[in-house]
């Protein structure tokens, strides 16, 4: 069962999402808020698989919201402004789902998250991933990989001893990594936590390598670094 919230300053917009979210077997909405900061203190304490997500609040938008989570679920931007899309695939959003919404586009957004969800999970239970480069499919063991960086539509994974190329994005590569052994550090890498060497203000050092820390994952470096 999928886990999730909804946010949304709106109480309509929050009934159109309780009532499609009821119909989605897999599918368990825990929470609506259309206070994003009590939305907030609630990820703080129990965390969900995803996240409905609307733009355009007062106070703070979906976008600064998100950005301020340390622990980022899955997100599923919901908007009544098209122009706010490019944003919310800039964060890396599973979906972008464009008010008003009908059942079977919402239905079509879960199903991507869910498999994202599945995704992780299984990953969590072994020790590599196979890595589709070319034709062929590669090995990568977790315990190899010291970073992950995008490179335009491929993210080149380096590992100790070689590097392996593969079409994908890097949100992909994030859910087929296990979450409490590798961390999102800036929009184009993932680092392997126990690889990192030294923590600086903008950037850490990953086995010689120096790799820059985006604005928006600085919460999430903090986690791992040493009180």
């Amino acid at each position: 069962m999928m886990t999730a919230i909804a946010v949304d300053d709106e109480p309509i917009a929050l009934d159109v999402v309780r009532s499609h979210a009821a119909k989605v077997p897999f599918l368990d909405l825990r929470a609506t808020f259309t206070n994003a900061f009590d939305a907030m203190d609630h990820l703080r304490r129990y965390p969900v698989d995803l996240l409905f997500l609307d733009i355009k609040m007062p106070d703070i938008s979906g976008i600064e919201f998100f950005k301020s989570l340390s622990r980022k679920p899955l997100v599923i931007f919901t908007t009544a402004y098209s122009e706010h899309a490019v944003s919310g695939f800039e964060l890396d959003a599973v979906d972008y789902l464009l008010k008003p919404f009908s059942l079977p586009r919402f239905l079509k957004a879960c199903n991507k998250a869910q498999e994202w969800v599945e995704l992780r999970g299984k990953n969590t239970k072994q020790a590599y991933v196979f890595v589709k480069t070319g034709y062929d499919q590669v090995k990568v063991d977790f315990d190899a990989i010291d970073y992950l960086e995008a490179t335009g539509n491929y993210v080149n994974f380096v590992l100790c001893d070689r590097q392996v190329l593969s079409r994908m994005t890097i949100t992909e590569c994030e859910a087929l990594l296990p979450a409490d052994r590798f961390v999102r550090i800036h929009r184009s890498f993932i680092t392997a936590i126990d690889k990192v060497q030294k923590i600086e203000r903008h950037q850490l050092t990953v086995n010689g390598s120096i790799l820059p820390i985006g604005a928006s994952y600085m919460a999430a470096v903090k986690q791992f670094t040493p009180k």
